[in-house]
């Protein structure tokens, strides 16, 4: 029976005035937290902002890079990106974070590939290896956070990084453990209760329930909750009061 998992969140998102979701609030709730690195969402500015509130609350941080799609949030497929294009892109993002994280006293732990750059790469072999060869040649002692049977379990395992293995809150799964496309009504659930029942499900049984009613056995490391889904933080604050019920202790992977 599990005693402990990270709840984490994908955090600076925002852009120049503009602001998506609770930040603050949600830093509040989360043990770690992935920060946008200016290509799907994010600048300079927030993601300093972003890091040293992390530090100000002994929260855990990681870059969330993605794909250069502002307009987008970096959930459009790039159709013909090369794996060379791919492992640059993804170390730009990380160094910048890097660079910015020692600025607010803070240390990046891990990255967490976002949108359309994780979908691609879960089902696709030379994505998921050019963001795990990325990762190694910027830092191979960066924590790597996958979907569970996903190409990018295979990718970081050849890389030798060490996997943080994911699950979300509010998104659905396919038979094959591939998360309900957002296009698909009823990908995306919004019921608090429900939603903090199911991660309590997911963490005590190692297991997701496909939308065909498939039982999946997977690891779980780490919990998402997305900060841009509405009610965020009520749902949040839902699923930590639920696991703390069930006695299962919310802390950073890798602590």
């Amino acid at each position: 029976m599990a005693t402990s998992v990270d709840l984490n969140c994908d955090l600076g998102e925002g852009y120049g005035p503009w602001s998506m979701g609770n930040d603050q609030a949600m830093i509040g709730i989360a043990s770690s937290v992935n920060i946008a690195c200016g290509f799907h969402a994010g600048d300079s500015d927030i993601m300093l902002k972003t890091a040293k509130l992390a530090k100000e609350r002994s929260v855990s941080i990681g870059a969330h890079p993605g794909f250069r799609d502002l307009h987008g949030f970096g959930r459009r497929p790039v159709p013909g990106i090369t794996a060379s294009e791919i492992e640059t892109l993804m170390a730009y993002q990380i160094g910048a974070m890097q660079a910015i994280a020692t600025m607010a006293g803070h240390k990046v732990t891990h990255v967490k590939a976002h949108g359309a750059l994780s979908n691609v790469a879960c089902a696709d072999a030379m994505s998921a290896r050019a963001i795990a060869n990325a990762i190694k040649a910027v830092d191979p002692k960066l924590m790597f956070v996958v979907l569970p049977n996903s190409e990018l379990v295979r990718a970081g395992e050849a890389a030798g990084l060490k996997l943080i293995y994911e699950v979300f809150a509010d998104r659905t799964y396919e038979d094959d453990t591939q998360l309900t496309p957002r296009s698909k009504p009823g990908s995306v659930l919004h019921d608090a209760s429900q939603i903090a029942e199911r991660v309590v499900r997911m963490v005590q049984d190692r297991a997701v329930v496909s939308t065909s009613g498939k039982v999946i056995k997977v690891d779980v490391d780490t919990v998402c909750i997305h900060g841009d889904t509405p009610g965020a933080v009520a749902i949040a604050e839902r699923i930590k009061q639920e696991l703390t019920q069930h006695q299962i202790a919310i802390k950073p992977f890798g602590v």
